[in-house]
């Protein structure tokens, strides 16, 4: 599950919170626990000197509820920013959110057990460079939480330098998402059935205040998952039984505020025997350059330029998704149901558990993972210069947005 907040919706309705990807870092599997154990994450840290109010930075969290066996319902986030320097930063309540004085409470909704969910608390600048203060944010649930001491996190929020920050977002799969950069208005989506292809809604959004000159991209699926449809300029590959692709836009151009994405379809293996297929990840970098067609006329960065173009955070480039698969009997030209598939013997994303019982594995996500995402996203991106063709650019910019610059 999954919701996106931006600043230029968060005007439009109740969308309350961003939503993208984690990196929530459980090393090894465990035993879930008898209910539903949330865990709050924060993703990002710094804020960069002149983001705009009208363009401000959803700062992500993660709430985790892979360890509980139990979905949590009516999960609530209580935002409080007493803590806060208002001349370092402010802060963006979203629609649909409860004021009461310096904090703000804002419906997540229900969250599966074995997933994750990203919100954002948007933040613009106020002031300089700096350290700007903490913010206190809760989670809570109508569930029963057996255990409430990660539900809680003091997190410092820093100001730093002028410069880019992208941030990546995406949607759980299923079979009717709508391809839109955001998940509002679309209730009771279906999941995928085994050997249909769905499309992925994904985005990497410039929240700083410079802008980002090339981007380089990468996509992980989760184990049973492939590639139906890929831009060019991307190049796939198997690592460690996950597909993954590579992809490299050297010229665009991307400007506070705007946000670029592609085409992407995913494939759900035939034999799958699991409801919930995670985790996927989204990956972004800057080029901090431009080569080829870009939206304006092409530079190359200088040392310095490369300095100042360098990006402010880098914690929230990771997005993550799960992809949740209809495993209900297919109908039979007669009418009748048919037999459900048996497993076809591809690997999973998650390990079983030793011996006999004691509860549903968690894996969580892996840190290790993670780190072999970035480090080959920027490895390959000497490979993927020497690619001849470029990929079809999206390049969309808020509507709402060019009143109140």
């Amino acid at each position: 599950m999954t919701q996106l907040y931006r600043s230029a919706l968060a005007r439009v309705g109740a969308v309350a919170l961003l939503a993208a990807g984690g990196l929530a870092g459980v090393a090894a599997p465990a035993h879930a626990a008898d209910g539903a154990d949330l865990e709050l994450i924060p993703l990002s840290y710094q804020l960069a000197t002149g983001v705009e109010e009208a363009k401000a930075k959803p700062f992500k969290f993660q709430v985790d509820n892979t360890r509980g066996t139990i979905d949590a319902k009516g999960v609530r986030v209580e935002v409080e920013t007493k803590g806060l320097k208002d001349r370092k930063v402010g802060v963006v309540i979203p629609d649909g959110c409860e004021e009461d004085g310096t904090r703000f409470t804002c419906l997540l909704g229900d969250l599966p057990a074995g997933t994750t969910e990203d919100f954002g608390i948007p933040l613009f600048s106020t002031g300089g460079r700096g350290a700007a203060g903490t913010l206190v944010v809760t989670i809570s649930a109508a569930t029963a939480d057996p255990d409430l001491e990660n539900n809680t996190v003091e997190h410092d929020i820093t100001v730093a330098k002028r410069g880019y920050d992208l941030t990546t977002w995406v949607q759980d799969v299923y079979a009717d998402v709508e391809v839109d950069g955001d998940e509002a208005d679309e209730a009771n989506l279906k999941p995928v059935r085994p050997g249909q292809t769905a499309p992925l809604d994904w985005a990497v959004y410039n929240d700083g205040s410079r802008r980002a000159t090339g981007l380089v991209y990468g996509i992980t699926l989760p184990a049973n998952v492939t590639f139906a449809e890929l831009p060019e300029g991307c190049v796939e590959q198997k690592l460690g039984g996950f597909a993954q692709a590579y992809c490299e836009d050297s010229g665009v151009v991307l400007r506070p505020g705007e946000f670029y994405t592609a085409d992407v379809r995913v494939k759900v293996a035939a034999g799958v025997t699991e409801k919930v297929l995670r985790p996927g990840f989204v990956f972004a970098a800057g080029l901090d350059g431009v080569e080829g067609e870009p939206e304006e006329e092409p530079e190359v960065a200088s040392p310095a330029q490369r300095k100042a173009f360098a990006e402010t955070d880098d914690g929230d480039n990771t997005a993550q998704f799960d992809v949740f698969v209809d495993l209900s009997p297919a109908p039979s030209p007669s009418g009748e149901p048919t037999p459900t598939a048996t497993p076809s013997g591809q690997p999973t994303a998650s390990p079983s558990p030793g011996g006999g019982g004691g509860g549903l594995p968690v894996t969580g996500v892996q840190a290790g993972l993670i780190g072999g995402i970035g480090a080959a996203v920027l490895l390959a991106g000497g490979a993927l210069l020497v690619l001849a063709r470029r990929r079809k650019v999206v390049l969309v910019t808020p509507g709402d947005e060019k009143s109140e610059d």
